[in-house]
């Protein structure tokens, strides 16, 4: 049974494109913008290869959608005293949310949910696929998600 203080923290494991991964510990109050200047602060020994020029750059996925700047992780109403898997991404701009928090697809036909693959998945997928080289994006995920 958790305790008050358990409902106090938010356990995070964000994982970067390369795979790696690192825990973390939040305030359900903190903001995704919180969290990007948290890392970028403390960031893990052994993320080296892949530290970023700010934090103004680095953006969470959760769920296959990006959190914009003020989403606090008590909104995401995560389960507490569970880990929560998070990716994170070094990328300059976000799509802008509408009144439901979507992209506003009057102005586009492209998706706003993302996926990302390892580059383990990716050569098990190239592997799977009989593929030498990478043939394209969308057939690559379809492949792989056929799997």
């Amino acid at each position: 049974m958790s305790s008050h203080r358990d409902l106090d923290i938010v356990h995070l494991r964000l994982i970067l494109v390369s795979g790696k991964t690192q825990d973390f510990t939040f305030s359900p109050n903190d903001s995704a913008t919180d969290i990007a200047k948290h890392v970028f602060e403390n960031w893990p020994t052994g993320w080296e290869e892949e530290r970023v020029s700010s934090p103004s750059i680095l953006r969470l996925i959760f769920q296959g959608r990006f959190l914009h700047g003020n989403v606090t992780l008590g909104a995401l109403k995560l389960p507490p005293g569970r880990t929560t898997v998070m990716h994170l991404v070094a990328r300059e701009t976000l799509p802008e949310p509408n009144s439901h928090g979507q992209r506003n697809r009057e102005k586009t036909t492209e998706s706003n949910c993302c996926l990302l693959l390892t580059k383990y998945q990716i050569t098990k997928a190239r592997r799977m696929a009989g593929l030498q080289r990478f043939v394209g994006k969308a057939f690559l995920l379809i492949i792989f998600l056929l799997k």
